[in-house]
């Protein structure tokens, strides 16, 4: 069994808890494609540091409680 990703995220919680906000929406909002959010949500890529803190202040928290390490 694969070792899960070192970063893991709750931006797909954060987008249901905000009324559904979609992954285009979340997108536009910060500057990057509807792909990359849903490869963020995933674990298949992980944002680059601006990415991750426009992701938090578009959700009006600290990036830890967006992102944690599993390093």
């Amino acid at each position: 069994m694969p070792a899960p990703p070192p970063i893991g995220n709750r931006v797909r919680d954060l987008r249901e808890a905000r009324g559904n906000v979609s992954q285009a929406q979340l997108g536009e909002a910060i500057g990057v494609t509807r792909h990359t959010i849903i490869a963020i949500e995933q674990g298949k890529y992980s944002p680059s540091l601006e990415s991750a803190f426009r992701i938090a202040r578009f959700f009006g928290v600290g990036v830890e409680d967006v992102f944690s390490w599993h390093g």
